[in-house]
């Protein structure tokens, strides 16, 4: 039991460690012995607080001075010993950028992750827009696309969509000022790009150089036809962030927009652990590693102190808003609606699911089988789990089949349907809501004959691929689903997922057994 009476009435922080000295969490207060006091004197209804409770069996604490000191070294300690209690701050979702690559003529390149070399823009939520954004530049400033500079012209520049530097067409200096112009647009400064581009065309038409002058007015019409396509135009002067979240459960689902001078240029989305302080934690190691704009729209009150802490970072005014109506408001919704549909779309799927098989809960958990063989040789077996229906791929398994010879998929799936459920009885670990198996009437007879042997109860299901019909247990005919159903594309997602899984292994083996004949 932890000591209250040795902790101050200081701010500071503390920090707890488990049986092993490990630190666990670490957090700051006001008034220290009151904060670590309220983790055993008061009902925690939330899992995570439960669990690490649990696990607490020393506190070591750091006095300060105020509580804006505490807040900064708070922050400080949590990255440097990153403790498993502590949110962690991992963006949901790698988006991609755009990249202008590092070469004597450069490309415009998608990049998934952002190196020392080159020079990136984004990431760029929308693949479509990005895609967008790459062809119509590379094509309008008439950008190599090449991997390496050819001897002589490709075809690109016969049809006119590239300068050839390859041969010399155009000098180093000039295609430089082209991916300047390109790297104006990619930075925002559309305006300013299109300001440029008119005194170009101006030159060039007054010196007779009418080429260069119909390609600079190609370029204008380009890059204002992309300002228009902008996703949201706002007319302001100044860089914003809203921020709203879902508190579902355990877990926070929270979704950062950045508007830059009005303009919505990017989405990031974070999932972690509920915690008391959850927001402000979030609001200070997001701000420690990212830009802090002139105001931040949120949708409750943050502590005086950390709006101090945060202006202090920036070196300037923060304003914070709560917007209760109008534009701001509007802003905090599509923020909401935002998480909505990327984090909980799901659930329709599901609760539709459930209605169709008559299950008395929601499968949040479902696990899939499917067979794999080419001509019979190097069987093998995937299983997919799907967890409030999207992959958990940290849970999927593959089989080699181990007991059957040749071409037999009934007694492939009673074979790797009782490994693994009889793995999880003899471990006692949770079993899925619900067993699908790819397949018709005769692999769900023998996954149910499997499950039998095993004395395990599972509701279990086959989605049959020819006429994509679900066979149930206790029937002879397939249930009538809609095929535009979402319960019927659920089930097919995962069906498609774990064949893809199983062909991948098929492949992998094949491709051992092929090099270790090579090397006999």
């Amino acid at each position: 039991m932890i000591e209250l009476s040795n902790i101050p009435n200081n701010p500071g922080c503390y920090i707890f460690k488990d049986s092993k000295s490990n630190i666990i969490y670490i957090g700051k207060a006001k008034n220290l012995r009151k904060r670590v006091g309220s983790y055993f004197h008061k009902k925690h209804d939330d899992k995570k607080t439960q669990m690490l409770i649990s696990q607490i069996r020393d506190v070591e604490f750091i006095l300060t001075d105020t509580e804006a000191e505490a807040l900064i070294l708070e922050n400080n300690l949590i990255k440097k010993h990153t403790p498993k209690y502590n949110i962690d701050l991992k963006d949901s979702k790698r988006y991609a950028y755009l990249e202008i690559t590092d070469e004597e003529f450069p490309k415009l390149l998608i990049a998934r992750k952002v190196k020392d070399k080159g020079r990136y823009f984004g990431p760029f939520v929308s693949g479509q827009k990005r895609d967008y954004v790459r062809e119509l530049l590379t094509k309008n400033f008439k950008l190599r696309t090449c991997k390496r500079l050819p001897k002589k012209e490709c075809l690109r520049y016969h049809i006119g969509l590239c300068d050839a530097p390859c041969t010399g067409k155009i000098s180093k200096e000039d295609y430089e000022k082209e991916i300047n112009e390109v790297e104006m647009v990619l930075s925002g400064k559309i305006s300013e790009t299109i300001k440029l581009l008119k005194s170009r065309m101006i030159f060039y038409s007054d010196n007779n150089e009418f080429e260069n002058a119909i390609k600079k007015r190609d370029q204008i019409k380009a890059v204002e036809w992309l300002k228009e396509k902008q996703n949201m135009e706002r007319n302001k002067k100044y860089n914003e962030d809203v921020i709203n979240f879902i508190k579902k459960g355990d877990k926070i689902y929270l979704i950062l927009f950045n508007v830059y001078k009005g303009t919505l240029e990017n989405k990031q989305s974070f999932v972690f652990d509920y915690d008391d302080s959850f927001f402000e934690d979030f609001l200070m190691q997001y701000y420690d590693e990212n830009p802090i704009p002139k105001e931040i729209i949120i949708s409750n009150k943050i502590d005086e102190t950390l709006k101090e802490v945060l202006c202090g970072k920036a070196k300037k005014k923060i304003i914070f808003t709560i917007p209760k109506k109008g534009e701001k408001k509007q802003l905090l919704e599509l923020v909401k609606k935002n998480i909505e549909i990327e984090f909980f779309k799901e659930e329709e799927s599901l609760l539709d699911l459930k209605k169709r098989l008559r299950m008395q809960e929601v499968p949040s958990v479902m696990e899939c089988f499917d067979v794999s063989h080419i001509s019979g040789s190097s069987t093998v077996a995937s299983m997919v789990q799907f967890r409030d229906g999207i992959p958990d791929k940290s849970n999927y398994r593959r089989f080699k089949i181990k007991t059957v010879d040749g071409i037999d998929d009934l007694a492939s799936i009673a074979e790797v349907v009782k490994r693994r459920y009889k793995r999880l009885r003899d471990e006692k670990a949770d079993l899925p809501d619900l067993v699908i198996i790819d397949g018709g009437k005769g692999q769900l007879m023998s996954a149910i004959e499997s499950l039998q042997e095993l004395g395990i109860r599972l509701p279990v299901i086959s989605l049959a691929k020819k006429f994509e019909e679900v066979f149930v247990p206790g029937l002879s005919f397939p249930l009538n689903f809609d095929k535009k159903s979402k319960a019927l594309k659920l089930l097919q997602q995962i069906r498609d997922e774990a064949h893809r899984f199983a062909i991948n292994y098929n492949r992998l083996l094949r491709k051992k057994e092929a090099l270790g004949k090579d090397k006999k």
